[in-house]
């Protein structure tokens, strides 16, 4: 059985879960859930940056013991995760002992190989990014991802000699095209690397929280080198049997604002500890506010995604997010184009075929269900399969509605309520084995409605083999409306 991983970014724990964290989590489930429909085995990795200094300042500013206050912020990522189906197969945590001492063990490995020296550093640095900033980098003065001034900071520092990977990266990344994606965040990495590449700071020191550096006393590793070797010490980096079957990782998937840490300061270090390197990096856009404005409290904006699922359900949230939002693009976020998709997609085309195949079904219990495969025809598997590989899910989702349509179009064409006997059966053949097959790829997107599909069908779930028309076995039992329809603010 093949093996696959994929992993999100780690999220800071300084405040609770925004919209931009569902975002991912959920894209990156689909193609989890994608994965294993074709019976391949999956990992999917989701967990939190705990060591952070921005979480130090935070718990700092709260009145409350770090340690405290991280594990009290780690419940509410861990419930996000529980409450939009997310299907990861393990939650990592930085504090986690396992991680801290495989971390350490990274830096002695890249040590030993005479990659680290023991320098000053002096620079601009955002404790929001966790990142040191050039007045090259600032925009009018300011940190160009969170707008804010920058701290000039003058202070000693163990240093990692990213330039003398320079050469070998870009060899890789020109070699591997598809290592960086979307294209146009592959060309920004290479137009940034046309620059020489400068040794990195991985160590703070005279600070109490954080991961301590093997070698000497006082010093914290710096977050990236903690925090970005996640992806391997979950695992059970060097020896485990996870790391064994699921290294390299088939996708990393992260915001564009981390895109750099992923794609030249994470391959450099992997290079100097021989450590094989990821297959893919691919970086998704933000979600705006529907003016098109970054959300953020200040403006008042902000979307709680809790607030989402309870009002509208998992589901349709996880929907909107998918359907909306071209993968890789920048996207926008309004309550009122969410209901609007759950009112037409959701409960007119989906739940409403459901409903009304089930209802001609149980009114006519005693019709055998056969007949010859007619809307298996409409079903373009090839070409959703083609924009899931290329990771346009989007496109995979509309692909899927295309078909849900022609059911319904089906339906009322042959009138299929006026219909008895032999051409009723037909008929309801087409249309149930049509809804089985729906309710398998819309799994990966929408679980809980593919389940509840399955369980008023009276079949089991399948997998993407299944997903052609066979002789009728399931044994229909209707039941609720599977959405229901919401009110559209105006």
């Amino acid at each position: 059985m093949i093996a696959l991983y994929i992993t999100t970014a780690i999220d800071y724990v300084n405040s609770s879960p925004h919209l931009g964290h569902a975002y991912e989590k959920v894209c990156a489930d689909v193609i989890a859930r994608w994965w294993r429909l074709q019976g391949k085995e999956v990992f999917l990795l989701i967990g939190t940056d705990e060591n952070a200094q921005k979480n130090a300042q935070a718990a700092k500013k709260a009145g409350v013991p770090t340690k405290e206050f991280v594990d009290k912020n780690v419940e509410k990522f861990k419930e996000l995760a529980k409450v939009l189906w997310i299907s990861n197969n393990s939650f990592i945590r930085t504090t986690d002992p396992a991680h801290v001492k495989a971390a350490q063990e990274l830096f002695k490995l890249v040590h030993e190989k005479g990659d680290i020296y023991k320098g000053k550093y002096s620079g601009w640095y955002c404790f929001g990014c966790e990142a040191f900033y050039t007045e090259k980098d600032l925009r009018a003065g300011k940190c160009p991802v969170h707008e804010s001034k920058p701290e000039w900071l003058e202070e000693e520092s163990y240093f990692f000699r990213m330039g003398k990977y320079q050469k070998q990266l870009l060899g890789h990344i020109k070699k591997n095209p598809g290592f960086i994606q979307p294209g146009a965040k592959r060309n920004e990495i290479l137009n940034r690397l046309a620059e020489p590449l400068k040794d990195l700071s991985i160590s703070r020191p005279k600070l109490d929280w954080g991961v301590p550096v093997p070698i000497e006393k006082g010093h914290v590793l710096y977050v990236w080198m903690d925090a970005l070797a996640n992806y391997i010490t979950a695992l059970g980096w060097p020896h485990g049997e996870l790391y064994k079957k699921h290294w390299p990782a088939d996708i990393h998937l992260i915001g564009r604002d981390i895109a750099w840490f992923h794609c030249v300061i994470w391959p450099t270090m992997l290079m100097s500890a021989g450590i094989p390197l990821p297959k893919s990096v691919y970086s998704h856009g933000f979600i705006n506010a529907a003016d098109g404005r970054k959300m953020s409290k200040t403006l008042g904006n902000v979307v709680d995604p809790f607030e989402m699922v309870r009002k509208y359900g998992a589901d349709a949230f996880r929907y909107f997010l998918l359907r909306d939002i071209a993968f890789g693009e920048d996207g926008s976020f309004s309550e009122e184009a969410l209901a609007s998709r759950i009112n037409g997609e959701l409960v007119s085309d989906l739940g409403n075929l459901l409903n009304r195949v089930l209802s001609i079904q149980g009114k006519n219990a005693g019709v055998k269900i056969e007949g010859k495969p007619v809307l298996d025809g409409k079903l373009n598997l090839k070409k959703i399969g083609s924009h899931m590989e290329k990771l346009e899910l989007h496109l995979a989702l509309e692909e899927i509605l295309v078909f849900v349509r022609a059911a319904n179009k089906y339906v009322n064409e042959k009138e299929v309520w006026k219909l008895e006997g032999k051409g009723l059966g037909d008929a309801l053949y087409n249309l149930l084995e049509a809804l089985r097959v729906i309710s398998i790829l819309v799994g990966p997107f929408m679980p809980q409605a593919a389940e509840e599909m399955q369980s008023q069908l009276g079949v089991g779930p399948g997998l993407l083999k299944d997903c052609k028309f066979e002789p009728w076995k399931g044994k229909p039992k209707k039941g609720g409306l599977l959405f229901q329809k919401v009110a559209v603010k105006g």
